[in-house]
C-alpha cells in the first residue's frame, strides 16, 4: 500500500515527550511506524456478552476494522457500557438516562483523552445508541454510526412469534390466567440470539433517528442483525471513516437543528418511542443547540402523518418495515415533509440518498396522500398537573380513553404501585399515579414493569390511566402519560395528588389536569416537601442526581455547585 502522510492530524500533534512515549507505547505492542502515520480510528464499542442486542457487536467491528485498514487508517478498538433495559430486573434505576450520560462521558474519557482522528461507533439497544450520539455531538470529530440491526423472528408451536408475544402475557402468568407450560415454553421460544426486540421500541427507534440524523450509511437500521447486508455495510462504514477524516467531514456538520428536525419528523412518521424526547434534545444540547425541542415533537407532530403502524401499538414488525423497503422505503415518502439538503455521512445529501429508494409493500410503508393515520403517534399535554408538559403515545391509546376522567390511586415508588395492583388496590376506571421516578426522584424509572402486568388485566387495562413522572417503555401502548413536568421530586402538582383526586385526560385538546379548585392546589404545593434519600443509593447515582439537567433539554449534566 502507498505510505500518505496527512497533514493536520490530532494523532500527530507533536507534544513532546508524551508524543514520543505514545509512539514508544504503540510500538510496543507490535505496530510499524508505517502505521502510526494512517489516521488512527477509534471503533468504540459496546460489545458484552449479557446483551443480547449487543452479543453479536464484536463480529461486527472486526469488518469495520478491515474497512479502515483497507483504507489507510489504523483501528484500535475500545469499550463502552451496554446495558440492556429487558435484562436489569425490577428496578432498572441504571437505565435509561444515567448508564446513557455516563457512556457519552466514558467516550469522551476515551476518545478525546487519546486524540483519535475519527471513530465508528457501534450500539443497539435503548440508552447506548443516544449516548454514543451524544458524544459525537459533544466531541465532534468524524464519526460514523454502525448500529446492530434487529432481532430475527423464532418459531413457536408452528407459529412465528416475536419478543412481545411472551412479553404481553406475563401479566396473565403472575394472576394464574395462563397455562404455566404454555407461558414457560412462549418465554424460551420468543426471543431471537442477537439484535435490538422487533418492534419499534426504543432501541429500533433510536437506530432510526441515527440514520434519520444522518449519522449512519443508509440502510442501517432497518436491516437484520444476522443479515449479510449489516456485515457489508460495517465493512464500508470503516473505509468510509478513513474518508471523512481525509475530507475534515465532522459531526456537527451532520448534526445540525434541521437533521435533528428531520429526526423528530421520522419519530412521528412510525411512532417511535416516547423515550425520544429525552434523547433527541440531549443529543442537540450536547452539540450547543438550545431550542425549544419539547414544542417541536408536538409541532411537528401535527404535521406529519403516521406512515407506518409499527408493533407495539400496530401490527408491522422490523421485519415486516426491512422486507417492504425499510427506512429508505419510509424516507422516501417523506421527503416532502423533510429537510433534504442535509448532508449525511455517506457525502450526499439526504434528498440525494432517498429519492429513489423503492418501497414493495405500501400496506407497510404508506405514502403522504395515503396515509396509516392523520393522528399524531405522540403529544405533548399541558395542564395544571403537568404545567410544563408531559407526553402520551396516542397511536396506542384506545379510543374510547381519549377523553378520561377517573379518580387518582397514588404510589410513591414502582415496587408500592405493582404490590398494589396484585392486591386489587386499583379499580376499572382509576387514574395509578406512579410518582417520585423521575431523574430527579428516581433516577427516570421506568413503568414498563407496571404496564406489563396491568395488561393482564384487561377490565383494568382497558380502562385505567397511568401517570408518571418517570419514563416508560418505548413499547407502551393504552393510557400511559409520562414524563410530567415538574416532576414531584422538584416540587411539580404530582407531588401534591392524594387518593380519590379526579385526573381529567383530554387527548384532543391536549390537556392534563388536576381537578381541584386552584386555591387547594396551591395551599398543598407551599406545603410540600420531599428530600432525595441519598443514604439508600451507591456514589454514581448519588452524583447523577445532584447534577442532572432539566428533561426538556435532554437531561444531560448541567453541574451545580
Amino acid at each position: 500500500m502507498e505510505k500518505r502522510k496527512l497533514e493536520g492530524l490530532r494523532s500527530q500533534w507533536k507534544w513532546g515527550v508524551a508524543s514520543e512515549t505514545r509512539k514508544g507505547l504503540i510500538l510496543g505492542m507490535g505496530y510499524t511506524e508505517e502505521e502510526l502515520d494512517r489516521p488512527l480510528i477509534a471503533v468504540v464499542n459496546s460489545w458484552n456478552e449479557y446483551n443480547p442486542g449487543h452479543v453479536h457487536l464484536d463480529q461486527l467491528a472486526e469488518r469495520v476494522k478491515q474497512g479502515i485498514r483497507e483504507a489507510g487508517g489504523l483501528p484500535f478498538e475500545v469499550m463502552t457500557t451496554g446495558i440492556c433495559d429487558g435484562m436489569v430486573l425490577i428496578d432498572p434505576k441504571y437505565i435509561e438516562v444515567p448508564s446513557r450520560n455516563c457512556i457519552a462521558d466514558q467516550v469522551e474519557l476515551t476518545v478525546e483523552g487519546n486524540f483519535f482522528d475519527g471513530m465508528v461507533m457501534l450500539s443497539t439497544c435503548d440508552s447506548i445508541v443516544p449516548g454514543h450520539l451524544m458524544a459525537a455531538a459533544r466531541l465532534d470529530i468524524p464519526t460514523i454510526i454502525v448500529t446492530g440491526g434487529y432481532m430475527p423472528h423464532t418459531f413457536f408451536r408452528g407459529k412465528e412469534v416475536y419478543h412481545m408475544d411472551g412479553q404481553h402475557l406475563t401479566g396473565a402468568a403472575e394472576s394464574g390466567d395462563v397455562d404455566m407450560d404454555y407461558y414457560n415454553d412462549i418465554i424460551r421460544s420468543c426471543y431471537g440470539a442477537c439484535g435490538a426486540c422487533d418492534a419499534l421500541t426504543t432501541a429500533n427507534s433510536m437506530c432510526t433517528v441515527a440514520e434519520a440524523l444522518g449519522m449512519t450509511l443508509p440502510g442501517n437500521s432497518s436491516m437484520s442483525a444476522v443479515s449479510p447486508a449489516i456485515r457489508r455495510l460495517s465493512f464500508q462504514a470503516g473505509k468510509r471513516i478513513v474518508e471523512l477524516v481525509e475530507e475534515g467531514v465532522t459531526a456537527r456538520q451532520i448534526i445540525t437543528p434541521e437533521s435533528i428536525k428531520n429526526a423528530i419528523r421520522v419519530d412521528m412518521a412510525m411512532a417511535g418511542s416516547a423515550n425520544l424526547i429525552l434523547h433527541i434534545p440531549a443529543i442537540a444540547s450536547e452539540a450547543g443547540y438550545d431550542e425549544p425541542w419539547w414544542t417541536y415533537f408536538d409541532q411537528l407532530g401535527q404535521e406529519i402523518p403516521l406512515l407506518c403502524h409499527t408493533a407495539p401499538s400496530g401490527p408491522w414488525k422490523m421485519t415486516d418495515i426491512d422486507r417492504a423497503g425499510g427506512m429508505p422505503g419510509l424516507f422516501k415518502e417523506l421527503l416532502p415533509k423533510m429537510n433534504c439538503d442535509c448532508m449525511t455521512v455517506s457525502g450526499k445529501t439526504f434528498g440525494e440518498v432517498y429519492r429513489d429508494c423503492p418501497v414493495w409493500d405500501h400496506e407497510v410503508i404508506h405514502s403522504l396522500d395515503d396515509p396509516a393515520s392523520t393522528e399524531p403517534g405522540m403529544a405533548v399535554l399541558y395542564g395544571s398537573l403537568a404545567p410544563e408538559g408531559c407526553f402520551v403515545k396516542i397511536a396506542g391509546v384506545p379510543e374510547h380513553m381519549v377523553d378520561f376522567r377517573g379518580p387518582a390511586v397514588v404510589f410513591d415508588d414502582l415496587e408500592d404501585s405493582i404490590e398494589g395492583l396484585r392486591n386489587g388496590k386499583i379499580k376499572p376506571g382509576d387514574a395509578a399515579i406512579l410518582r417520585f421516578m423521575g431523574l430527579k426522584g428516581r433516577f427516570g424509572t421506568t413503568a414498563f414493569t407496571f404496564q406489563e402486568e396491568l395488561k393482564g388485566h384487561p377490565d383494568l387495562y382497558n380502562s385505567c390511566a397511568i401517570i408518571t413522572d418517570g419514563r416508560y417503555s418505548g413499547g407502551t401502548t393504552g393510557l400511559s402519560v409520562g414524563y410530567v413536568c415538574p416532576e414531584a421530586a422538584q416540587g411539580g402538582p404530582l407531588g401534591v395528588v392524594k387518593d380519590g383526586d379526579i385526573i381529567h385526560i383530554d387527548l384532543p385538546e391536549r390537556k392534563i389536569d388536576l381537578d381541584i379548585p386552584e386555591d387547594e392546589l396551591k395551599e398543598r404545593l407551599a406545603n410540600f416537601h420531599w428530600e432525595f434519600p441519598s443514604g439508600a443509593h451507591k456514589r454514581y447515582l448519588n452524583l447523577f442526581v445532584r447534577n442532572i439537567g432539566s428533561a426538556a433539554r435532554g437531561s444531560i449534566w448541567e453541574f451545580k455547585d
